[in-house]
């Protein structure tokens, strides 16, 4: 069995404890040492932005720039639906250094013929 996690997040800051709960979740897989993927779509595409991810969603939770940073120092990738992406004019060259513009087909390949563990928010 396999020991990869996806997490599909489609909420951007609109909800930030939403939000930061995904990103507990693909934290807390990435450093237990799990291949992780984080699948951004319609709001949650601006999180991949440099800079977009900001704020403390709620008194106690972990300010939104220490969970991305965490995140990527434990491997974790954003893959960013570029449908959703191009909608909003937005421009590839800000996206953080562990995320690029890939679609289903390409989340479908990374999986592999494994089966993986999902979350969706």
């Amino acid at each position: 069995m396999s020991n990869k996690a996806v997490i599909s997040l489609t909420t951007g800051l609109e909800d930030a404890e939403k939000v930061t709960v995904a990103f507990l979740v693909s934290v807390g897989a990435a450093e237990s040492g799990r291949p992780t993927l984080m699948f951004l779509t319609k709001e949650a595409v601006r999180l991949a932005l440099n800079g977009v991810a900001v704020g403390v969603a709620c008194e106690g939770c972990p300010p939104l720039p220490d969970l991305l940073r965490r995140y990527a120092e434990a491997g974790g990738r954003f893959y960013v639906c570029p449908i959703c992406f191009d909608a909003k004019k937005l421009d590839k060259g800000d996206l953080v250094s562990n995320a690029e513009l890939a679609g289903t087909v390409p989340m479908w390949k990374w999986i592999g013929d494994e089966a993986a563990t999902t979350f969706s928010y």
